[in-house]
């Protein structure tokens, strides 16, 4: 967002794995500061300055040696298009875990005032839900758990729809502002497979990480049996 998606940092990185056989997804969110080896450079730094110096293309394939997993699809959302596609779906009714305050994104921007429990949110407030760190208790782990129930709430809201005006209007939103190597076929035919699939078949993935200050700079450094252990996990899924 501070570069126009130019070379920008990935203000989330999010890997999901598919077994159409179980109809189940796995879910893994890796924290934005989380210390890796880049792969194409010389370099080991925050996960989301992969970008910075190497685009999607770098991101990729340094996540893909950090999971030992291959990524075969990708997909970049900027924030603008977030924001169309929760709103071309009417909202979204996320959990909320605690209550707060959150701005939401200019130039028109506004306070949202979040509340424990059901709550119906509308695109823009939806990208405040997700993206809200500082106050929360648990920092970014606790904004990658509302990221993902977020991701719970946009998989209930998407399958309850059989609109072809709002499919029309979701790949217009995809084709100008989500970058994916997905073929639109392809992506239909997914949807096609998610035969009573709901929240409940998006389960999630984590490993543990630790908190340390290299150099003056703050870290987040993954717990080797914790990581190994989810690595195994998306490997046999």
């Amino acid at each position: 967002y501070e570069t126009g998606g130019v070379n920008g940092r990935t203000d989330t990185l999010m890997v999901l794995t598919y077994n159409p056989k179980l109809n189940s997804v796995k879910m893994l969110s890796i924290p934005r500061d989380t210390l890796v080896d880049f792969v194409g450079m010389d370099r080991t730094d925050k996960i989301n300055h992969a970008h910075v110096f190497g685009g999607k293309e770098m991101t990729i394939n340094t996540v893909e040696k950090f999971l030992d997993i291959p990524i075969d699809y990708y997909a970049s959302v900027d924030f603008d298009g977030f924001i169309e596609i929760v709103d071309i779906l009417g909202g979204v009714t996320v959990n909320v875990p605690f209550d707060f305050s959150q701005k939401t994104m200019a130039p028109n921007s506004y306070y949202v005032h979040f509340k424990e429990g059901k709550q119906r949110v509308n695109g823009e407030e939806a990208l405040a839900f997700v993206r809200m760190r500082k106050q929360d208790p648990l920092g970014d782990i606790g904004r990658a758990q509302r990221q993902q129930e977020f991701m719970r709430a946009l998989v209930d809201e998407s399958l309850k729809f059989k609109s072809i005006t709002k499919i029309d209007d979701i790949a217009k939103v995809v084709g100008e502002r989500v970058e994916t190597n997905i073929k639109i076929s392809e992506a239909i035919q997914m949807f096609l497979n998610l035969k009573n699939f709901n929240r409940d078949n998006l389960e999630t993935v984590k490993f543990d990480t630790v908190h340390e200050y290299i150099n003056g700079i703050s870290y987040q450094i993954a717990v080797t049996e914790s990581l190994e252990e989810a690595k195994r996990i998306l490997k046999e899924h």
